[in-house]
């Protein structure tokens, strides 16, 4: 490996890293790259995703204060999201690579309706939980929603972040930076399940993880402090930004 491509895997590593902990999608950046440089598609979403999993802790780390007296329901979310993150990746070393493409699109624009509606829906859902109790259904909801999004964020991995903010922040009570920290924590955990199936049965091309694993975890950091001290209405147009690109790269390619 060329210093040159050192370069390009850390810069790219440190953008995704910044954009995984305010946003997600940060995959969008780094695979794409490590296809440019020659891996090929699977070795490149493997290394990919063993290469960001630590920006994903770094992130969490830097979201710590929004997670105060979240221990329980986190660690709770955190195994659906590992199951889930253990099956797709299990999917990904069988399933032919196209599977997602038609579907990726679609759930991206969904998470985007959720994030630009999100507000509304829930002060729907807490009318309504005065009304009656609504929380087993909601829990149902919530839970489901993080295995699922953790299957996808196993497979591939790319506006997982997207995908879940949207529904985390309609599901759980609290502002929107307190369910951004709960996406940072279950995307660390769906990748880092995903990992080391990776680690164990297939191929990983270490010396580039390695790389963006650094600029990930400094990423993580800037990440943290600059996300939350968003507002939450240009959080949302941020999320809105990032999702639109990342919909328009799946039609591109």
């Amino acid at each position: 490996m060329s210093w040159i491509e050192v370069v390009v895997l850390f810069v790219s590593g440190t953008l995704a890293g910044i954009i995984n902990t305010v946003v997600g999608s940060g995959s969008l950046i780094t695979f794409p790259v490590l296809l440019a440089l020659g891996y090929p598609p699977v070795l490149a979403n493997v290394t990919n995703n063993v290469g960001v999993f630590p920006g994903s802790i770094s992130g969490a780390i830097a979201y710590r204060k929004e997670l105060k007296g979240q221990l329980k329901p986190v660690l709770a979310l955190a195994t659906f999201s590992a199951l889930g993150g253990l099956a797709g990746a299990l999917l990904l070393l069988q399933l032919p690579a196209e599977v997602f493409d038609g579907v990726v699109p679609a759930l991206i624009v969904l998470a985007l309706l959720l994030v630009v509606f999100g507000p509304r829906i829930k002060r729907t859902i807490a009318a309504r939980r005065l009304a009656r109790d609504e929380a087993p259904k909601n829990r149902v909801a919530l839970f489901t929603t993080t295995a699922l999004t953790g299957v996808y964020g196993g497979y591939f991995g790319a506006a997982q972040g997207v995908i879940l903010l949207s529904s985390l922040s309609i599901l759980l009570p609290g502002s929107l930076q307190r369910a951004n920290a709960y996406k940072n924590v279950l995307a660390a955990t769906a990748n880092g399940a995903a990992a080391i199936v990776f680690v164990l049965i297939s191929q990983v091309a270490w010396l580039a993880a390695g790389v963006i694993a650094i600029g990930a975890i400094l990423g993580g950091q800037i990440g943290g402090w600059v996300g939350q001290r968003l507002p939450p209405l240009v959080l949302r147009i941020v999320i809105v930004v990032v999702g639109l690109a990342a919909i328009a790269y799946f039609i591109v390619n």
